[in-house]
């Protein structure tokens, strides 16, 4: 069975996104993907698809859509905005099946930055370079969604019609962004590396999915502000010349010649990317081996949530099917003995 998802209204910075377009960096082409890689995987995961496939990121400008053809099963996880089915509320975690002409809604609300529909079916799309990824600067993989697109959705599956809440992983609180040093925090002496890390800083208007820009205690660089351009990575944190740093975030540059203060470890990129213009941030140094410890943990959250306990009534043979529900094999070796 196929459905189709049609735009009624896109809000800019919306875009289709999969795990990424990985394997041409050496050609100067970064993979974009998702800017939350984990709420991305999650919305996937509870719509019974393979983590990576391709779905809708949502900016805070906003996205109706309808579906036609058949009904389709969608996963929303858009925590902090405002999601509706035909004006009647939805949780903005949830699993929730749309009939024919039934329009979904998803709007800014009192907090987070991208949300993310993943439809239970594939996407069926040309990919650009083995990706449906929209890297909208380039253009690689289209410039966005827009009012009367519409997207193919082969295997298109249907679920309970009543929405059922999803569990939120994500970390609570206002933690400081962990980050580890460098590659060159030799470039900076242990006063301005204290000042990086005690900010505060604030995020500035001009952020966007390549880059996001803080303002905040100007930085001094110790052996000037020029390095021989190497490769940049997913959160590398550049100081250019006027002191002020930004984190190279899913469509950053290939390579860069700024040097890099630090790194935002792979746990808190979510977090760090769900910040709005304005908000206020600090940093924490940690250790390698802390960031890899801080994702398994963060990656181990997101695998156990599933549908919210006030929705456990509604759970079906189907929906428990298609989700991954084994935490761990064990031998019944012992037992036999």
């Amino acid at each position: 069975m196929s459905a189709i998802v049609q735009i009624v209204l896109a809000g800019p910075g919306v875009t289709l996104q999969d795990s990424g377009r990985w394997g041409y960096l050496r050609y100067g082409v970064t993979q974009a993907g998702p800017m939350d890689a984990l709420a991305h995987e999650f919305a996937n995961r509870m719509a019974g698809n393979d983590p990576g496939a391709a779905g809708i990121e949502i900016s805070v400008g906003g996205l109706d859509l309808v579906v036609a053809e058949a009904a389709l099963e969608l996963a929303i996880v858009a925590p902090g905005f405002r999601v509706a089915r035909d004006g009647a509320p939805l949780p903005s975690m949830c699993l929730v099946t749309l009939a024919p002409g039934e329009k979904l809604s998803v709007r800014a609300g009192e907090s987070g930055a991208w949300a993310y529909v993943a439809p239970a079916g594939l996407i069926d799309a040309e990919p650009e370079l083995g990706s449906l990824s929209m890297h909208v600067r380039t253009g690689v993989g289209g410039t966005g969604l827009k009012a009367g697109d519409r997207l193919n959705v082969a295997e298109a599956r249907a679920g309970l019609a009543e929405p059922r809440a999803l569990a939120d992983f994500r970390q609570a609180g206002e933690a400081p962004i962990r980050i580890v040093r460098g590659p060159q925090d030799d470039y900076f002496d242990a006063a301005n590396f204290a000042r990086f890390v005690e900010g505060p800083w604030r995020l500035a208007a001009r952020s966007d999915r390549m880059a996001y820009a803080l303002e905040g205690p100007r930085l001094e660089h110790a052996k000037g502000f020029n390095i021989v351009s190497d490769g940049i990575a997913l959160g590398a944190i550049q100081v250019p010349g006027d002191g002020w740093p930004f984190v190279q975030m899913a469509d950053r540059a290939p390579t860069g010649g700024y040097p890099k203060i630090g790194t935002v470890i792979a746990a808190d990129l979510g977090r760090l990317a769900q910040m709005r213009p304005g908000a206020s941030l600090r940093f924490a140094a940690v250790t390698v081996a802390q960031a890899v410890e801080a994702w398994r943990q963060a990656r181990a959250a997101m695998e156990a949530a599933g549908l919210a306990p006030a929705g456990a009534s509604a759970l079906s043979s189907e929906a428990l099917l298609s989700r991954n529900l084994v935490g761990g094999v064990v031998s019944a070796q012992a037992w036999s003995d």
